[in-house]
This record gives C-alpha cells, structure tokens and sequence, in this order.
C-alpha cells in the first residue's frame, strides 16, 4: 500500500496538534505511514484513506460514520477502520477522528522495549 502525500502532510498536522511536536513518532509501516502516541498507533494514511485505531469498542460507532473496516489481505484489521480522504473536506473532519484516537493511544500504558 502507498500512501497520498497531501493526506500525510494533513494528518502530520493534525497529529501535531493534538499529540505536540514530541508527543508522537512517524514510522512507515504496512506501505503507508503511521503516527504512534505513548508507543500505541493513533492513525495512518494509506492509499487514499486515513486509518484509525478505534478501539474494538469503538468499531460499530465509526462505521455509522462513514468508516469502513480495514483490512490486511483477507483479514479485518481489529479496533482499526478507514475513513476515506474524500470524507474529510478540511480540518475539523480530520480532527474529528484524529484527536479522539490520539487520546486513546495517549491513555495507555506504554509498551515495554523489547530490548
């Protein structure tokens, strides 16, 4: 999966503002881009699409908004939905699914390093 740059750039912003400048990492990842707060994904951008991490108690909630599920190959991603750039016409749109997903990558604990 590639990943749309003037998308990326917009997410980047957003993540920014809701994460701070040192309160995310950008790492490439399934082909696109993703945006990690406290070592959890928050969102992403794939081919066209944002993707995010809702939580699997927040699924059925996003694809009454427009989200569709994710999925690698033949399996759905769990907790993880796309929402199609086209969906998100300027800021607030994007705001709209990337703070509420940053807060819930901000909420856990973080991961303990492999190393």
């Amino acid at each position: 999966m590639s990943y749309d740059e003037g998308l990326a750039g917009r997410i980047r912003a957003a993540v920014d503002a809701a994460a701070g400048s040192a309160g995310y990492r950008e790492i490439k990842m399934f082909g696109g881009l993703c945006w990690t707060v406290n070592t959890h994904m928050a969102v992403g951008a794939g081919d066209g699409d944002l993707m995010v991490h809702v939580g699997k108690d927040g699924v059925d909630e996003a694809l009454e908004r427009g989200a569709r599920p994710a999925m690698m190959g033949e399996r759905t991603m769990g907790g993880v939905v796309l929402v199609a750039a086209a969906d998100l016409p300027d800021a607030d749109a994007l705001d709209a699914w990337v703070g509420p997903a940053v807060e819930r990558a901000r909420a856990k604990a973080p991961k303990q390093s492999k190393h």
